[in-house]
């Protein structure tokens, strides 16, 4: 064949392939809203994406997915959100309650798939739990009651613990109610509550500067966003004036905390998956109601323990549901 005929035949078949896909309807796109950093939500980009699997949906095959971060800043969630209305997303999975209320503000047309554990009726996200009503739906797990479960976990490994440190983010959405129950946790177990305040990593630096300086014997890390993304910092810093804490995420102790309880996340994170799927399929969110995530977690870190000289009992670490070594 002629080379001259070639390129001509090569660029019809080209126009020909550029056309057909022209055709071709467009794949829907997700986009995945987190308040926390990308490292911290590899995880559950996974598990997300293996609850939409399980509704027919994969990633290059017949979806795609846009990614935004907010890195712990709530003051990014607002432009993050709106880039992805301009994108004209299928659907919007927002993790945590500070994410979810910026896609609320955002947009009252495009499907909402959040992912959090405070009432989201309370918030004013949804009209019930059984029908949503409007454009949101999503997983829930109520937070109010894990704060004295876990606190009383702390208490059961530091048994002589008499002042605990709070380190809470004033500016997260549950500052407040999260707080009265905390504070309700250890007024049951008489233990004196230090309340430190971070919403930055130079803040974070002090607050265990106040906890030294005023004896905390251990301390319980919030369930926020920002807390959630300095993670490393928080460990490190806790290994640093040894000092054993408590975590609402098991990512914690797989960094080298002491002991987590909570929901699990990657659970949720699947049945957001499983929710964005059926919507795609053509389920309203209004017709959706909230799913409610019982799956929770208690993992201990055996080698944090023994660097801080604490002797677990047996009937706690029989209650683990994982023990680190």
């Amino acid at each position: 064949m002629k080379r001259r005929k070639f390129i001509s035949l090569l660029g019809g078949a080209a126009a020909w392939s550029l056309a057909a896909r022209a055709q071709q309807p467009s794949m829907p796109v997700i986009g995945f809203l987190s308040g926390r950093t990308q490292t911290a939500d590899a995880h559950l980009v996974v598990t997300f994406h293996k609850g939409l699997k399980e509704s027919g949906y994969i990633e290059g095959q017949n979806i795609t997915t846009e990614y935004r971060w907010a890195e712990g800043h709530y003051d990014r969630l607002p432009e993050l959100t709106a880039e992805l209305v301009r994108r004209q997303v299928a659907v919007i999975m927002a993790g945590g309650v500070p994410t979810a209320l910026a896609a609320k503000a955002a947009t009252t047309t495009i499907p909402v798939v959040f992912v959090f554990g405070v009432d989201p009726v309370k918030l004013g996200l949804v009209a019930s739990l059984n029908q949503p009503g409007g454009n949101i739906t999503g997983v829930n797990w109520f937070s109010n009651i894990v704060p004295a479960k876990r606190f009383g976990l702390l208490h059961e490994l530091v048994p002589k613990a008499r002042t605990i440190g709070f380190v809470m983010n004033p500016g997260a959405p549950t500052a407040e109610s999260d707080m009265r129950d905390v504070q309700a946790a250890a007024d049951a177990l008489g233990v004196k509550l230090l309340v430190v305040k971070a919403a930055s990593d130079r803040e974070l630096d002090s607050a265990f500067g106040i906890l030294v300086q005023q004896q905390a014997d251990a301390f319980f890390v919030d369930a926020d966003l920002f807390l959630n993304s300095r993670a490393d910092q928080i460990i490190a810093l806790a290994a640093r004036h040894r000092l054993p804490g408590s975590y609402p995420l098991r990512e914690y102790v797989e960094a080298g905390g002491l002991m987590s309880y909570g929901a699990s996340l990657a659970d949720a994170f699947r049945w957001a998956g499983i929710y964005s799927g059926r919507i795609l399929q053509g389920q309203h969110p209004a017709d959706l109601p909230i799913m409610q995530s019982t799956k929770f977690e208690f993992v201990i870190n055996m080698k944090t323990a023994k660097s801080l000289g604490i002797d677990v009992p047996l009937g706690v670490s029989a209650a683990a549901d994982e023990i680190i070594e």
